[in-house]
């Protein structure tokens, strides 16, 4: 890692934390950029938790296509990262429609989702409605107590256990965990890209197992990484994977998320879901889609040549890529707002950060939007 790259993760803190929990917040110029160095500091959910009912997020293209009423239709999507190449849904049975899904049912798609994932086997497997539902109640599984969160990163972790009355700290590097009970740790990370190889978390999870604790890893984006790169095949104990399904396979919403753990914690985490929470349709199409490598494999490819692609474009137009995996890129410009709203009046959103002023993130485009999108960063007047 590049000395640029280290100071993303480092002087986190409180201010951070508060702009998630509170949308409200407006967007300060004179505030001081993630890399700049400052001391991380703990903050209660408990000293405000304000008006964060609903974060935003990527993919609300019905606020933005407001904003923006004369842009070209239809608008293409990068602010999120999901594969634009869906998988292919297969027929399914009538009665996968009007029926409630059946346990064995489920029972098959845990199965293949612990296959799939290197989980030890179904009862350590949990299936769920989108990761999202597991992030909002994995909190509950613990009192009350200190949480460290690699980031910056996906804002929900921050925000679901701060919710439940955690102190949430965010922290920099693995090394100033310090005495937290609980550490979450995107990987690789969303947005900024950065991946910590299994072996370098398993030593996190010991401390955790011996503390009482919890390890969370939101493996989100790590399906196009290969097997070796998940910690699910290693079981560690005192932690809970998450694996989405949507992401990796284009199906966003078809709600279809999984997490791994103790087959005690997923028995829980079941409980607390509900029954029937995966439709029938999803359990279907889940069940056909995780055990289709050849798919997995044609679209890693197709992915990474897209991704290739979009590089080019973006270097044409002095964004700098600062951080990637192979759903998304995150760019840094000078004028990354001004960047934003071109692309926005060409029918193109792209994901903008309010603490991070030069920073977008692109979700890898399909070949017919890669065309829409040279063309509108074809007019950036620092364009070449």
């Amino acid at each position: 890692m590049t000395p640029p790259q280290a100071d993303l993760y480092r002087g986190l803190g409180a201010s951070y934390i508060r702009s998630i929990l509170s949308v409200e917040r407006p967007i300060d110029a004179s505030s001081k950029p993630m890399n700049t160095p400052a001391v991380a500091k703990s903050f209660s959910a408990s000293q405000s938790v304000g008006q964060a009912e609903f974060e935003p997020h990527g993919g609300d293209i019905d606020t933005v296509s407001k904003r923006y009423p004369n842009a070209p239709r239809p608008w293409i999507d990068l602010s999120t990262g999901i594969n634009p190449f869906a998988y292919p849904i297969p027929p399914l049975p009538a009665d996968v429609w009007s029926r409630l899904p059946l346990r064995e049912e489920d029972a098959e798609l845990r199965c293949k989702a612990a296959h799939r994932h290197g989980a030890v086997d179904l009862d350590h497997v949990v299936s769920a409605p989108g990761t999202q539902s597991l992030i909002q109640v994995i909190p509950r599984l613990k009192e009350p107590t200190d949480v460290a969160i690699i980031g910056p990163t996906y804002r929900e972790h921050i925000r679901c256990w701060a919710r439940m009355g955690h102190a949430v700290r965010v922290i920099g590097e693995l090394d100033e965990i310090d005495n937290a009970n609980v550490v979450v740790i995107v990987n690789p990370n969303n947005p900024t890209g950065r991946h910590y190889e299994p072996r370098q978390l398993l030593s996190v999870a010991e401390d955790m197992a011996r503390r009482q604790g919890l390890l969370l890893v939101d493996e989100a984006f790590a399906d196009f990484l290969g097997a070796d790169q998940s910690l699910g095949p290693l079981q560690p104990p005192s932690t809970i994977i998450l694996r989405s399904f949507g992401k990796t396979y284009g199906l966003a919403g078809l709600r279809l998320g999984f997490a791994i753990a103790e087959p005690g914690v997923a028995s829980v985490l079941r409980s607390w879901i509900g029954p029937w929470a995966v439709s029938g349709p999803a359990i279907a199409i889940g069940c056909r889609a995780l055990e289709d490598t050849g798919w997995l494999i044609s679209a890693r490819d197709r992915l990474a040549n897209c991704a290739r692609r979009l590089d080019g474009l973006l270097a044409v137009a002095k964004c700098n890529i600062v951080g990637a995996t192979p759903l998304f890129r995150l760019a840094e410009h000078p004028r990354a707002e001004s960047v934003a709203h071109t692309l926005a009046h060409a029918g193109i959103h792209v994901r903008q950060f309010p603490d991070q002023r030069t920073w977008l993130r692109f979700g890898i485009p399909s070949d017919a939007a890669l065309q829409r999108l040279e063309a509108a960063l074809s007019t950036l007047p620092d364009a070449t």
